[in-house]
């Protein structure tokens, strides 16, 4: 380790990282390009320099032997190609902590480590809920929400760790006992700068895996992932699929979560881990495909680090979603409605409609729409339609959309009036049938109505449950 390091970026992992430096005595030199970043809690100056050029020359011209930036510092900044240039090395947060750890008194502890466009935080929470089911003290950590950094010190014997591509991209010497990658689709070009950089930085998770590198056995991209990994020697393939699974996979066989690559004698036995009734608690009778492999994932990693049968099932039962992830807020109005407003691309929102019976969905969609093109979207989800009720500010694209790909689907356009969600709803209830589905899976961000996901799948429920009141009245 070195003695004297940089932090680029005190938001939450940049104040965690200084933090664990602090702590363990070396020195730390904070910078960041916002004004007004609060010191107080790190007790030490931050360099605030707001152009990104100006802030690599401060850094370089520090003299620090290493340098740790922040998610947010995208792989084209300045620092990158400088640092690089005088030969300083640049960590991110997350492989500041496995450094941190290996040279603790808790080195060797097993790190389970998931990442994939969409579905990574619903992976990691059954994960960690099956690990409890088996009596394991775990932690969910890394882009799940608790910096890494800040949970080196605790006593969990496992962590369950989600990983962004942006983290990824500065991560080195991380060695997970298993990894996977659910799925990889164009997304955060912006940062990345490309779609082949994207891929491999996902493709990353695999890097130095001790045990099992778990992939989507349809999914050629990811495989390719697994098959150029550098894993430690004896590193096993692992596919999942919603199939009756090969030899080393676990898949479905009627309604049954099996397990051929952790058993004895996989040629010939397998495992049954669960059902998928086990998860209809939480997500009704029609699972999603997405749901399926998550959970699957979750068991896959599990059962890479020894977890017993029964933990499988009896984790995914009492399994809870974290908020606004395909989670069922009830029946009202005849029809299931479901809020996954974190479905904020077209990939997700693909990934949430799959699964439902033809002709079943009334589909809420719209938003800040990053410059996507929903024509092939919409192409492969008019199947499972039975209507859409269009949001957001600009909804134009939606409506070209649509009537280019799915001119059958009846369509409802709901401008951004006073009360306008609970418009939705009720426009959503006039479009359905009993039996129906409502899904909110905007396929877009929520900056252009909502300060985030997580308050316009609020008030989507807000709305529902007026409309339930208002049904009960009746």
């Amino acid at each position: 380790m070195s003695d004297r390091y940089a932090v680029i970026g005190l938001g939450k992992s940049g104040k965690a990282a200084a933090k664990a430096l602090l702590k363990r005595g070396y020195e730390v030199l904070a910078f960041d390009q916002r004004s007004g970043t609060p010191t107080d809690e790190l007790g030490i100056d931050v360099h605030v320099v707001p152009d990104a050029g100006d802030l690599a020359c401060a850094v370089i011209d520090a003299g620090v032997d290493t340098i740790i930036v922040s998610p947010g510092i995208p792989a084209h900044a300045p620092i990158f190609e400088r640092a690089q240039a005088v030969g300083i090395p640049i960590w991110g947060e997350v492989e500041l902590a496995w450094r941190l750890q290996e040279q603790g008194p808790h080195a060797g502890r097993p790190w389970l480590t998931v990442t994939g466009t969409n579905g990574k935080t619903t992976t990691v929470g059954m994960l960690a809920s099956i690990l409890r089911a088996n009596g394991d003290d775990v932690l969910e950590v890394g882009n799940i929400g608790t910096p890494i950094t800040e949970a080196i010190d605790s006593d969990a014997s496992v962590f369950a760790v989600e990983l962004s591509s942006f983290q990824l991209h500065t991560s080195y010497t991380i060695s997970p006992l298993a990894s996977l990658c659910l799925n990889v689709d164009a997304d955060h070009l912006d940062w990345h700068g490309s779609e082949e950089a994207y891929v491999a930085d996902k493709a990353r998770v695999y890097e130095n895996t001790q045990v099992a590198c778990i992939y989507p056995a349809n999914d050629r991209v990811v495989e390719a992932m697994v098959e150029n990994a550098d894993v430690v020697e004896g590193a096993r393939a692992i596919g999942i699929t919603l199939g009756s699974p090969s030899v080393s996979q676990l898949g479905i066989v009627e309604g049954a979560l099996v397990d051929r690559a952790y058993v004895e004698n996989r040629h010939r036995e397998a495992a049954h881990l669960g059902d998928l009734s086990d998860l209809s608690t939480v997500y009704g009778e029609s699972l999603s495909p997405a749901v399926v492999m998550d959970a699957l994932g979750a068991a896959a990693l599990g059962r890479a680090y020894g977890v017993r049968p029964h933990a499988v099932r009896d984790g995914l039962r009492v399994f809870s979603p974290a908020g606004h992830r395909r989670a069922v807020v009830g029946q009202v109005a005849d029809v299931t409605w479901i809020d996954d407003s974190k479905a904020t691309n077209a990939h997700a929102a693909k990934a949430s409609l799959y699964g439902l019976p033809p002709h079943s969905v009334v589909w809420i969609v719209g938003g800040d729409a990053k410059g996507q093109d929903f024509t092939d979207l919409i192409r492969d989800v008019e199947p499972v339609l039975r209507g859409a009720v269009i949001i957001g500010e600009d909804r134009s694209d939606l409506l070209k959309a649509f009537r280019a790909s799915a001119p059958n689907v009846p369509v409802v356009d709901v401008g951004g009036h006073e009360d306008w969600m609970f418009s939705v709803v009720n426009e959503a209830v006039a479009l359905s049938r009993p039996g129906d589905f409502v899904v909110l899976a905007p396929a877009c961000a929520s900056w252009d109505q909502f300060d985030n996901y997580g308050q316009r799948g609020d008030v989507f429920v807000n709305a529902v449950e007026r409309l339930r009141d208002q049904w009960s009245a009746k």
